[in-house]
């Protein structure tokens, strides 16, 4: 039981690793014992999410932008001349866009789609030769995409092109892993709630707001860096070997218990 958890010695990447669930995501597997490669676009935050993380464990940051497919395959190939094969690929970048109805931007589209969607299918494609190479049919190769509670049911605030872009993860993530099921790699999805984040500080670094948020979540608060790693883990280790084709709701029984037609004001509103 011991080793059912372990992820030390994997070698993993994490794309968003600068801040908020991707940076939990990447402590989390750095304290395990992985090696981890954290990469962004912003060069200085994911320096300097590299430094933080690589005084914990084996990490090191690699600036990248996904959401074109030049930026994607660039990305790749550094990450190939780190790692020769890859066991856990985590798909955390991602962008949010919010506007009005009739004043939503075609660039509130172009952006959003382009990173989340996008992104994810050509790195992850970018990516197959090195999940191949670590792929066994024991211990699968591993592809855990982060989408939202937002691609599961329906948001209060206007991000349109984000809620559709997460509900597109989602269904992406399911047919990756039936088509990549027969060379033992797995594809799951985490739809995490509300968490620390860039994007939740609108509303948690306000007291009322966030007190109004944590009353719409069953378990009565937000989820922290443990909550989301404890889950990464799982997906990646021994215990979910056996999983794949799955979104995971991670979002305190949001979606599970809430009463028909309530919703939950998590996604930022305005870009």
């Amino acid at each position: 039981m011991t080793d059912l958890f372990d992820v030390s010695g994997k070698t993993a990447l994490v794309t968003g690793g600068s801040r908020g669930i991707g940076l939990m995501i990447a402590d989390g597997l750095v304290r395990a014992g992985a090696h981890v490669i954290v990469s962004s676009r912003k060069t200085a935050d994911i320096e300097a999410a590299g430094e933080q993380l690589g005084a914990l464990g084996d990490c090191h940051a690699i600036p990248g932008d996904i959401s074109t497919v030049e930026g994607a395959q660039a990305l790749a190939a550094a990450t190939r001349a780190r790692f020769s094969s890859l066991d856990i690929l985590v798909n955390n970048a991602g962008a949010v866009w919010g506007a009005p109805l009739e004043d939503f931007p075609a660039v509130g589209w172009q952006k959003v789609m382009s990173t989340n969607v996008e992104g994810i299918f050509n790195l992850t494609v970018a990516l197959l030769p090195e999940l191949r190479a670590a792929a066994e049919v024991e211990d699968p190769a591993r592809v855990i995409n982060i989408g939202s509670i937002d691609g599961l049911r329906t948001p209060s605030v206007p991000n349109y092109s984000y809620s559709a872009s997460k509900a597109a993860v989602h269904m992406l993530t399911r047919h990756l892993a039936h088509e990549l099921a027969a060379e033992h790699i797995t594809v799951n999805a985490i739809a995490p709630g509300p968490f620390e984040s860039r994007m939740m500080a609108w509303a948690l670094e306000n007291p009322d707001r966030r007190a109004a948020v944590e009353r719409e979540v069953p378990l009565g608060r937000i989820g922290r860096g443990d909550d989301v790693a404890g889950l990464t883990m799982f997906l990646a280790s021994r215990a979910g070997a056996y999983m794949t084709g799955t979104v995971i709701p991670l979002d305190g029984g949001i979606t599970g218990c809430s009463s028909p037609g309530a919703v939950t004001d998590q996604s930022v509103p305005l870009t």
